[in-house]
């Protein structure tokens, strides 16, 4: 028995085939199918039934996945025990956000490299939603998101890190006008509804019985940034004071009270990113709380 052989019998159990597992963890499908003989060997045991169309794990396969689990989250932690004059070893595979990954994010890991030089982050860009997922089917360890917006994964816990304000933002010149009537009377790039931002936008919309002319939906938050400073549209994004001020565009506060967001680190219940994933999010609220008002 292998730890890359466990970690094989996860993926199949979260992906559904051998093939898909294959992929995700970088191996070929019949490398996959000799993994399992060779567990299977090793346990005496059928992990599979194979006489569907995709595999299904029999009642041998789920009890060796359960445990298994909790074999694969104790050796992650091994590298983080042995650091050096509390130095942390180990890699993380991290999620981020585009808005952190612009702002806090490059500092907080020049920091961490410096302080734990034997520590490796593999950062993964998206959005909260679809980083939610990868975290609870632990394709990723931790991820740095939206707080959690309904429907979400079940078994996920978040801390905070920082919060955002949003903002009505729309081309400079226009400071004059009301938030309210910017959406009322001029195109609306909106963000998409796919995102968590997106989602908490709409239902803010929705109830303040403000339906604005739609012009593009976008989930690119720099993009619709260019879009708007174009003279495009207006749009509503989620920012924080530092990057309102730095904008030079015109920006107006998104509900009364101005509506906000968390952001957090967000991890599966029981089986947490470690002291590596704990010490970013210690980092990025300090990095943060040097800016945020």
């Amino acid at each position: 028995m292998t730890i890359r052989s466990l970690r094989t019998l996860q993926a199949i159990a979260r992906h559904g085939s051998f093939a898909s597992a294959g992929a995700a963890v970088g191996l070929t499908q019949s490398a996959v199918s000799l993994q399992v003989k060779a567990l299977e060997q090793e346990f005496g045991a059928t992990l599979f039934d194979r006489s569907r169309r995709l595999p299904v794990l029999t009642e041998a396969g789920k009890t060796l996945v359960e445990k298994s689990a909790d074999v694969l989250a104790m050796y992650d932690q091994l590298a983080s025990s042995l650091g050096e004059e509390g130095a942390l070893a180990g890699r993380v595979k991290l999620g981020v956000i585009q808005t952190a990954l612009a702002r806090y994010l490059p500092d907080a890991l020049v920091g961490l490299r410096q302080d734990h030089p034997q520590a490796r982050f593999q950062v993964v860009a998206g959005m909260s939603a679809e980083l939610a997922a990868l975290v609870a089917s632990h394709d990723l360890d931790a991820a740095i998101t939206t707080e959690l917006v309904r429907p979400h994964p079940e078994g996920l816990i978040s801390t905070t890190l920082y919060h955002d304000r949003f903002w009505v933002v729309a081309p400079a010149g226009m400071a004059d006008q009301t938030a309210e009537g910017l959406l009322k009377t001029q195109p609306f790039i909106r963000f998409d509804r796919a995102s968590w931002a997106g989602r908490m936008i709409d239902k803010a919309l929705r109830q303040m019985n403000i339906h604005p002319q739609e012009e593009m939906v976008l989930d690119n938050q720099r993009v619709i940034l260019t879009m708007v400073e174009k003279g495009l549209g207006v749009a509503i994004v989620p920012m924080s004071l530092e990057d309102r001020e730095g904008l030079g565009l015109t920006a107006l506060p998104f509900g009364a009270p101005q509506m906000t967001r968390n952001i957090v680190l967000l991890e599966r219940r029981g089986h947490s990113g470690g002291q590596l994933a704990t010490a970013m999010g210690r980092v990025l609220q300090d990095l943060a709380g040097e800016t945020e008002t």
